[in-house]
């Protein structure tokens, strides 16, 4: 059984910064491709991006330049590195992990983020 854990999440002016961590249990973090994933009210969860087993990232164009993901095996975390957030980033953030082509898919419970003034 695969538990992830997000942490990292609160208030933040709008120009500001966080960084999300996600903490893993399970041998297979380090073979499984990492996801950040959000959710703004009253909208459907969206991809912010991902990184895979070897460190390739992909990201939203709506993120791209400001949100940066990374990932520490050892650890078994995965990070995402948030910087000039705007109102619209606000949103439930939740780290997914896919591995096996997918067979495996588990998910966060989340942490919430919001961008105000």
């Amino acid at each position: 059984q695969v538990q992830l854990v997000e942490s990292g999440g609160g208030l933040v002016q709008p120009g500001g910064s966080l960084r999300l961590s996600c903490a893993g249990s399970g041998s297979i973090f380090s073979i499984a491709t990492m996801g950040w994933y959000r959710q703004a009210p009253g909208k459907e969860r969206e991809l912010v991006g991902t990184i895979t087993s070897g460190g390739s990232t992909n990201y939203a164009d709506s993120v791209k330049g400001r949100f940066t993901i990374s990932r520490d095996n050892a650890k078994s975390t995965v990070y995402l590195q948030m910087n000039s957030l705007k109102p619209e980033d606000t949103a439930v953030y939740y780290c997914n992990l896919k591995a096996v082509a997918g067979v495996m898919n588990y998910w966060g419970k989340g942490t919430l983020v919001t961008v105000s003034s």
